[in-house]
Formats: C-alpha cells, structure tokens, sequence
C-alpha cells in the first residue's frame, strides 16, 4: 500500500503524484492541510512536518525522492 501525506498547493507533491500516475502506481492521497489527524500521524512516525511524505510497505520517505520510491516500487 502506497500513501502519499500532501498538501494541494505544494508542486513536489503534484510532482509525486504525477510521476506514480504516470508509472500506474495506486496510491491514497492523504490532505494533511485538511486531515488533521492524519497530518499529526505523519509528524509523529516521520518527525517532518514537510510534505511530501510517501509511505511504501511501512518505510517513509521525506520529499519527492525519485530514486528511492523508484527502487521500492521497482519502477525502472
């Protein structure tokens, strides 16, 4: 289960979502800018308050890091 923890106006987590899109890769978007509960989770398990946050399989990856969630999700 990917989810993505994000806010409407940032352009890395449009970015993000775009390039899971592209690779059809399911995910659930989570609005931490709307979803307060969810926003304190994701400060809780990542210590970040930034987004994006992806959680794949139970890891956390702070930003829009290409290569790490391309690696996780095997995307080549």
């Amino acid at each position: 289960m990917v989810k993505v923890y994000s806010t409407p106006t940032c352009p890395y987590c449009v970015a993000l979502k775009n390039f899971l899109k592209e690779n059809k890769i399911d995910f659930e978007d989570i609005d931490v800018s709307q979803d307060e509960k969810a926003r304190e989770e994701m400060i809780q398990k990542t210590g970040q308050m930034g987004v994006p946050v992806i959680e794949i399989n139970s890891e956390f990856i702070v930003g829009f890091d290409k290569e790490r969630i391309s690696q996780l999700l095997n995307i080549k």
